[in-house]
């Protein structure tokens, strides 16, 4: 006979066997629309991708572009509330049905298709839901799929391995009440102006933006679904749990503490390893950041030796010089190791550099060296030397004066 606890105990995994299984049909019918629609090769997702969730009054709208421009992404971001506008919802709604988790997540991968999302896109609002979250995870590793299999290919560039990031703007209910009633009030003052001064145009306001019981409830159904569903997601992909109840200035230096480049979120292991030695320098540059990722880690499956050997020169014999030099951030570097004869030595160096946060360039010079002398004619017999100079710009140390 069962103890009562073991049949309650039971219940929330039987639902959340169902809700798994509700996904892998759902998921299942998106892909095979998109193949049917699109063919395998033309099945090109986004690098990087930012699953932005937030409280009501987190102010995930305010802070999204300063997201994107703290992660270099230049293309706009998908809301999903907005996405429900669409004429494919729209369609759907004329037709008197609802936008349920199929259609929402047909939508957003058949959006994330387009060109302009190629290098990296914020979605804002997904996943919301149990089943939601489950299809994330078949996304991520349908992905992975594509990029083994295409990784050998000229398609290459278009099926790069997949970065996940989870970034959670989050406020207490108390402080997301305010905020939503502030916003409400905000919006009937200027309506009210409009009115009176015929000038502007009128904004929506939302009945749960001057109701206090109404945006408690708003926060409630936000912390039981779309907090406890981004939250189960942070075993698997890379979380940010980011404090957005200061002021606007707090809360972006929270958003740069969380989306300050780390080594370990981008690169695979086996990459880090090899350069994790290589100190960063303070000020890293995210110019050509999905580029310069993917050529590093090229490098390591493609030609691994040349590359350890690199980092090994640059590592024992550069790096002393350098610091040396750390006061006037600038250091010039003669070599003659003829290990730079190789043009993809040389290039592997200066995009380690460029990892690490240093500006590198490097000059080479051809010297006629005196050998011997032809005993007949007298003639001097050269040799052709080449001396690589390299050098390197960074952040300077900054030095207190009058002390």
């Amino acid at each position: 006979m069962n103890r009562p606890e073991d049949t309650a105990a039971s219940k929330p995994r039987a639902a959340g066997d169902l809700e798994i299984k509700d996904a892998q049909l759902i998921f299942s019918a998106v892909w095979a629309d998109l193949l049917e629609a699109h063919g395998r090769d033309n099945l090109r997702f986004p690098r990087e991708f930012i699953w932005l969730g937030g409280a009501p009054g987190a102010g995930k709208g305010t802070n999204t572009p300063f997201i994107a421009d703290t992660r270099g992404i230049t293309a706009p971001a998908i809301v999903i509330s907005d996405l429900l506008t669409t004429p494919q919802a729209v369609a759907l709604k004329n037709q008197g049905k609802m936008a349920g988790d199929r259609e929402v997540i047909g939508l957003l991968l058949e959006e994330l298709l387009k060109p302009q999302y190629h290098d990296g896109v914020i979605v804002d609002g997904f996943p919301r839901t149990t089943v939601q979250v489950e299809c994330l995870k078949m996304f991520y590793h349908a992905m992975l799929e594509l990029h083994s299999e295409y990784r050998s290919t000229p398609l290459v560039h278009y099926f790069r391995k997949p970065m996940f990031r989870i970034a959670l703007l989050f406020v207490s209910e108390e402080v997301s009440v305010l905020r939503q009633i502030k916003r409400g009030k905000e919006k009937e003052e200027h309506n009210r102006q409009v009115a009176e001064l015929g000038v502007g145009k009128p904004v929506e306001v939302r009945v749960t933006d001057l109701d206090p019981e109404l945006c408690r409830n708003r926060y409630r159904t936000f912390k039981e679904t779309t907090f406890d569903a981004l939250q189960s997601l942070q075993r698997l992909f890379h979380f940010h749990f980011i404090d957005a109840e200061g002021n606007l200035k707090e809360v972006q230096q929270n958003i740069l503490r969380e989306f300050t480049y780390q080594s370990t979120l981008e690169l695979n292991q086996e990459t880090f390893e090899i350069i994790r030695n290589i100190p960063v320098a303070s000020q890293l540059t995210l110019h050509a950041r999905q580029e310069l990722v993917e050529r590093l880690e090229r490098y390591e499956e493609e030609c691994k030796p040349l590359f350890q050997r690199v980092v090994k020169v640059m590592e024992e014999k550069m790096i002393p010089i350098i610091r040396t030099h750390s006061i006037s951030g600038h250091a010039q570097i003669n070599t003659e190791d003829e290990l730079f004869d190789d043009p993809l030595a040389l290039r592997i160096m200066i995009d380690v550099f460029s990892e690490r946060g240093f500006h590198a360039s490097i000059d080479i010079h051809r010297m006629d060296v005196p050998v011997r002398v032809n005993p007949d004619t007298w003639e001097i017999v050269c040799r052709q030397k080449r001396v690589y100079r390299i050098e390197v710009r960074y952040q300077p140390s900054e030095i207190r004066r009058g002390h």
